[in-house]
């Protein structure tokens, strides 16, 4: 390969940077390439081209298929030199290209050749390349070569036989499972690679039969595994094994953990490292049983090898988060790192530190920290961030310090994501920690004087809106809301005219002094600016049109939207200008994930008003249009809501049929999407039977049949049902779908005058509580909450039994409900013991609910849940409950 030539002056830089291919293309390579056309080879030139050919194709440059045509046919013609070096690039050339199976057969002859070579390297090359081009039919003429091979005396050849096996798993299975018997053999062989390799291919072979796998684990953890690699795959293999056997006694776990153990006190760095982990990773793992493998790791962090240092610090900071009390024995030990060359290392020691540490330590902590952040970079410092406001809300008395060392990391060089993170950082504390409110706040006015990001901005003016006015001395954060209107962008300046709009509504003795400042915003240059400023004037001033109470006025500027803003922007879209006002509450309120098009089977087209035109319409206006079209369902009254649609049949059966649950105050109507996949068939008189004795509530009251069904043109069928009008009956509903068949002449398109009656047995389908719930979010969790009645509250709290996980669990409780989550709570942090999760929804009846969950897992996998209900109606928070207990 052609060396790049550097002077001794030149920096060290320019000496990295410098590449021998730069500049190079494909064209001049290709020209290039002419010379393994030579009579007279010469090896040195021939690799230099493959070289480039190579940084070519792995920079992502494609050839035609012409191009690589003749490149690979250039490239066979190497095969007539005997120079090693060039061999070894003509194999890795043909393996890049990927020759297509007629082009396979012209270098087939010439690698089995090698493969039966005296030269060993040429075997083991040859092997690898044979089976990355190579197809079944002539995986089974060389399987006996390969055999051989794997139980070869040479590592190299036996190691390259199997990690073609490997590789062979993915699309010759069976062929590979033969060879277990010299697979098995290979593990017990003495060179380090081969019996990592066999192990590797064996486990593969196996890892569908736990049983296989679990005896595989039991025969090697006896001590026939000497290679350190090999001794880290077993050990991966051992964990999982004890994994899947959790559930059963602890006499069956207790051999491979011993095994565990005693690989603490192997002569092998890795093996210990990798022993250790797995403990700390085993699930319901014991104090006592942590404590040996914390113990080679604290003797790791005081190692002369960094990377070691790092595996330990990191590994310690993930244990530290579920045993913290484990790691306080490796402090001392862990400060040590702060002051680590290698930043990764300091941070995750800070990190672990601050999740260690106790109350006392926390000045010392603080104080190591501040000298040790003008070091790192961004990303570090966001790490050590989150780790500190971890730490100040467990340890809430501390605050001040943690307070004023943000306040300070704050004002300091940093980039979005660091500030971010700071500010979130310090809004989280001051809503965690009343006493925290005042300080933080200030600390917040100040970073807004010089805050170079308007979402920051926006943001904290905002947030200062919202809790400013209910501090003991409102009016000193006045100058700094004003400082934005006069010196910042538009839409900081809009959003500081809504938060003086705030502070006018909420305080009494202020509110003279905001129409001052509101009133010279009158005159920006910014419409929006202005806007906001005469609708927050007229508001204020308790203008007839908008309210006419304190009350109206801080519903008005602090009350939750109570409508998505993406069906806000459609229904305002739509609005056509005229004497008839824009009406908010006409806007769907429900949350709708996919879009307008019907959900549909893969192949198939979407099917009935199934799928609305699309366009701004919403579905639930689509499907309101719909039925309100047909008279028998005008005494319905106003649709509550409308399901997402649910398939009744396989993929590519003869009759694709999804329902969609349309839910009443008094009624439940099904709205069966129908579609004919056969050609050859007109259905007519389509109806669905359905059959409620699964649902005693329900009682059937009208049927609408589809006359006519033709091929691939959707149509409905619709059924209606009574129930108890405001209850959340809920029921299961068995479904017969009915029709009379008619041929069709492929030729003419025209159908027989007769048909014969036929039916097809659908998927049953159920109506549950979450039906009755909208989802609906809120844009504050936290003042929708507290408008609520507190009176409407009803708390309780359930075992859950055994889990999962928390995410399983969350996820679980909010499918059961069927409401909007909040403020991104539906998102677990990774190895949580705790979490909770905000809700939100408008019951049947257009009752407002608000739900808080808090969830805790201990280390048997035992689930606790708290749940909290608050809404308008008592009955409905009692009626949450009890869908939770049935659930």
């Amino acid at each position: 390969m052609a060396q790049p030539f550097v002077k001794k002056d030149d920096d060290l830089d320019e000496e990295e940077e410098y590449s021998p291919f730069y500049g190079i293309e494909k064209g001049a390579v290709l020209q290039e390439a002419r010379v393994f056309h030579d009579p007279q080879l010469d090896a040195r030139r021939c690799s230099q081209v493959i070289t480039k050919l190579l940084y070519l194709l792995n920079q992502g440059e494609t050839f035609t298929k012409v191009e690589a045509t003749e490149v690979f046919f250039a490239v066979t013609k190497l095969f007539q030199s005997k120079d090693t070096v060039l061999r070894r690039m003509v194999y890795l050339m043909i393996k890049e290209l990927s020759p297509s199976a007629d082009e396979v057969i012209i270098v087939t002859s010439s690698l089995m050749k090698d493969m039966n070579s005296k030269t060993d390297m040429y075997r083991a090359n040859a092997i690898r390349v044979l089976c990355r081009i190579t197809d079944s039919t002539l995986l089974t003429q060389i399987e006996r070569y390969l055999k051989q091979a794997i139980v070869d005396k040479n590592p190299v050849v036996a190691s390259a036989a199997l990690v073609s096996g490997v590789h062979l798993l993915q699309t010759n299975s069976e062929i590979v499972k033969r060879w277990s018997n010299e697979v098995q053999e290979a593990v017990q062989s003495r060179a380090a690679l081969v019996q990592f390799h066999a192990l590797a291919l064996l486990h593969q072979i196996r890892q569908n039969d736990r049983l296989a796998v679990s005896k595989l684990v039991t025969s090697l953890t006896k001590g026939s595994v000497r290679s350190p690699l090999a001794q880290c795959l077993l050990i991966r293999y051992t964990s999982q094994v004890i994994r899947e056997s959790s559930m059963n006694t602890q006499a069956g776990e207790r051999p491979f953990f011993d095994y565990l153990e005693s690989c603490l006190r192997h002569k092998s760095e890795m093996v210990v490292f990798e022993a250790a982990r797995a403990i700390t990773e085993l699930s319901g793992v014991t104090s006592r049983e942590l404590t040996p493998a914390i113990t080679v790791l604290q003797l790791f962090l005081s190692s002369s090898k960094p990377v070691l240092r790092f595996a330990a610090i990191r590994t310690l900071n993930k244990v530290a988060s579920t045993h913290p009390l484990a790691v306080t024995n490796c402090n001392i030990d862990m400060e040590s790192l702060i002051s680590d060359q290698n930043r990764s290392i300091a941070t995750l020691a800070i990190t672990t530190l601050l999740k260690t540490g106790n109350e006392s330590s926390v000045d010392r902590l603080m104080k190591q920290i501040t000298n040790f952040m003008s070091d790192i970079a961004d990303e570090f410092k966001i790490v050590v961030v989150e780790a500190i406001r971890s730490l100040c809300l467990k340890f809430p008395l501390k605050y001040r310090s943690m307070m004023n060392f943000l306040s300070n990391i704050l004002r300091e060089e940093g980039g979005f994501d660091y500030k971010k993170a700071i500010v979130d950082s310090i809004v989280i504390l001051i809503r965690d920690i009343p006493d925290a409110k005042e300080i933080g706040l200030f600390h917040l006015c100040e970073f807004i004087e010089d805050c170079e990001f308007t979402y920051l901005s926006t943001q904290i003016l905002h947030f200062l809106g919202n809790e400013g006015p209910k501090t003991s001395d409102p009016s000193k954060y006045i100058r700094y809301i004003y400082n934005r209107v006069i010196l910042e962008n538009a839409t900081v300046r809009a959003s500081a005219v809504s938060t003086l709009a705030k502070f006018g509504a909420m305080v009494d003795s202020l509110k003279p002094r905001i129409f001052v400042l509101l009133r010279r915003c009158l005159f920006d240059s910014d419409d929006e600016v202005r806007d906001r400023a005469t609708l927050y004037l007229n508001t204020l001033v308790s203008d007839a049109s908008v309210g006419g109470t304190d009350e109206d006025v801080k519903d008005f500027l602090f009350g939750p939207l109570d409508v998505p803003l993406v069906n806000l922007e459609t229904s305002l879209r739509n609005y056509e200008a005229s004497d008839i006002p824009f009406d908010i509450t006409s806007v769907p309120k429900e949350v709708k994930s996919q879009p307008l098009a019907e959900k549909k089977a893969p192949g198939k087209k979407a099917i009935g008003l199934g799928a609305p035109p699309s366009g701004p319409t919403s579905v639930v206006d689509a499907y309101e249009k719909l039925l309100s079209s047909i008279p028998e369902f005008s005494s319905f009254g106003k649709l509550f809501k409308s399901c997402s649609p649910m398939e009744l049949t396989e993929p590519e059966t003869e009759y694709a049929v999804n329902v969609v649950k349309h839910i009443f105050d008094g009624h439940v109507v099904f709205q069966y999407n129908c579609t004919n996949t056969i050609p050859e068939q007109l259905l007519e008189k389509v109806t669905v039977f359905v059959d409620a004795s699964e649902a005693e509530e329900f009682s059937e009251v009208l049927t609408k049949p589809l006359q006519s069904l033709p091929y691939d043109s959707p149509g409905q069928t619709f059924v209606a049902f009574e129930k108890p009008e405001g209850v959340p009956a809920i029921g299961k509903f068995s479904n017969l779908l009915k029709f009379v068949v008619k041929e069709v002449d492929p030729a003419t398109g025209e159908a027989d005058e007769e048909g014969v009656e036929d039916e097809y047995q659908l998927e049953d389908l159920e109506i549950v509580a979450a039906d009755y719930m909208l989802k609906v979010g809120v844009s504050n969790f936290k003042n929708a909450w507290e408008n609520l009645d507190p009176d409407n509250e009803r708390i309780d709290e359930y075992g859950l039994g055994v889990k999962e996980s928390l995410a399983e669990t969350v996820s679980a409780v909010i499918d059961i409900l069927g409401m909007q989550p909040c403020e991104g709570t539906e998102v677990v942090p990774n190895n949580s013991r705790s979490h909770t999760c905000l809700l939100s929804g408008i019951f049947i009846g257009n009752v407002k609910v608000l739900v808080r969950v808090s969830f805790g897992i201990d280390g048997s996998k035992q689930v606790a849940m708290k749940l909290a209900v608050r809404s308008e109606d008592p009955d409905i928070s009692e009626k949450i409950h009890e869908i939770v207990a049935e659930g």
